[in-house]
């Protein structure tokens, strides 16, 4: 892998970890467009999701601070119960990761047209919040369970992360800057957990073509473009922008289709 494919494609894994446009899938599309067999170089995949991870804990460090010094308290408090919400949000994308993870893989991997199709139900979603209406409600049992589910959903390349947990919380009446963070921060933990397998399963011998100006091209561009797009992010859902990106991902979704079929 060159620096120029490394820059690139931490850039696109920045962004699009936080922007509602799939990572995933862009992370695909740029593949199929570059010709980089990155699917092998499995500690670069982990690297640029350990630099968005890193992002986040940037962007919300005081939040994340106050949840965890008010969860070890004794007593029963609010953060206590936001903990569980996010516990409780995880268990679908972790049934889905340990039972379907290889399977789903298997069917999207370097399939462009299944993308495409993904990234038509990404745009579609969104525009739906086009119609909702923000009823300032927090977090509760149920949206933290819908939003979970469409963080499972989501592992299928193509529909974005983002998008689809941030509009359900948006469908369900939950503030637009609550969404958000909960988004953001429900992610955490199973993107940790699935780099912690990748690495416990990683082979030194598989990653032959990383050299370390690599390594650091990608981890930098990641994190400082995961720290650009998730500021951005949160103001844009604060301005209820999210319409244009679901054109991007209808408009891009049709152009993946139409590039799968020549």
């Amino acid at each position: 892998m060159s620096l120029i494919e490394a820059f690139i494609l931490g850039i696109v894994q920045g962004l699009t970890e936080f922007l509602p446009v799939s990572s995933s899938g862009h992370i695909e599309l740029a593949k199929a467009i570059l010709g980089t067999e990155v699917e092998e170089d499995v500690l670069f995949t982990v690297i640029l999701h350990g630099a968005t991870v890193l992002s986040t804990l940037v962007i919300y460090f005081q939040e994340i601070k106050k949840l965890i010094i008010e969860g070890v308290q004794p007593k029963w408090n609010d953060s206590k119960q936001y903990i569980l919400f996010l516990v409780v949000s995880m268990i679908p994308v972790f049934f889905v990761g340990m039972f379907f993870k290889d399977t789903l893989e298997n069917i999207f991997f370097g399939n462009i047209l299944a993308v495409g199709i993904a990234l038509l139900f990404t745009g579609a979603l969104l525009s739906f919040t086009y119609l909702s209406r923000d009823f300032g409600a927090k977090i509760t049992w149920s949206s933290a369970i819908v939003m979970g589910i469409a963080q499972a959903i989501a592992v299928i390349p193509g529909i974005s992360r983002s998008g689809s947990t941030i509009a359900t919380g948006l469908l369900m009446g939950v503030k637009k800057e609550e969404a958000t963070r909960f988004s953001f921060l429900m992610v955490l933990a199973p993107i940790m957990g699935a780099n912690l397998l990748e690495l416990l399963k990683f082979d030194p011998s598989q990653s032959s073509s990383l050299s370390w100006p690599v390594i650091i091209v990608g981890f930098i561009t990641a994190f400082v473009s995961g720290v650009i797009a998730c500021k951005w992010m949160i103001k844009l859902v604060k301005k209820g922008k999210l319409i244009y990106f679901a054109i991007y991902c209808l408009l891009v979704g049709t152009a993946a289709i139409v590039l799968s079929l020549i």
